[in-house]
């Protein structure tokens, strides 16, 4: 068994650690066609709270002028708008697909630390599912419309058009 001072030695040492530890690192994946540019302020905000944002997309057809709205959000928060065209009716999916590609590959890249997922849209379940799988937590942001199985699927969801402080666990 440890001296008492052995064990006292190594609680000093865990403290020192925990102490420097680095914040998580976050990657915030926006659905830009699905979430409001105006709330952005309101994401960024609270995403800190759970760790460091050093990856930030936001997916979407940003030849359209739906995003416009857009434009001066990205600049604000450093945001990387990640253009997904929308050439036929049938992709209407396109930038859900590639949010949900890069997820997957900074998923296996070990880059991050936990995933902000901006989206009301409950085609995300599936992929809050998987990176909790790989040990990783997942904070959802959307509106009150939010699927149920979406909120969830996230370790919390913040709610963005209820009380400042309104978060559901998952």
């Amino acid at each position: 068994m440890p001296s008492r001072t052995a064990r006292a030695a190594t609680a000093a040492a865990i403290t020192t650690a925990t102490l420097l530890q680095e914040p998580p690192r976050l990657a915030v994946l926006i659905d830009a066609e699905n979430a409001r540019a105006a709330q952005m302020e309101q994401v960024m905000a609270r995403a800190v709270r759970y760790g460091r944002p050093t990856v930030r997309r936001a997916y979407g057809d940003w030849t359209t002028t739906q995003l416009t709205p857009w434009k001066k959000v990205l600049q604000v928060h450093a945001i990387r708008p990640c253009q997904q065209f929308h050439h036929k009716r049938s992709s209407k999916n396109a930038a859900d697909i590639t949010l949900v590609m890069d997820a997957m590959e900074l998923l296996h890249a070990r880059c991050v630390d936990a995933f902000c997922l901006v989206s009301s849209d409950s085609d995300f379940t599936g992929l809050a599912g998987r990176i909790q799988e790989a040990g990783l937590r997942v904070y959802g942001f959307g509106q009150r419309e939010t699927a149920a199985v979406f909120v969830a699927a996230c370790d919390v969801f913040c709610f963005l058009d209820a009380a400042p402080s309104h978060e559901a666990p998952g």
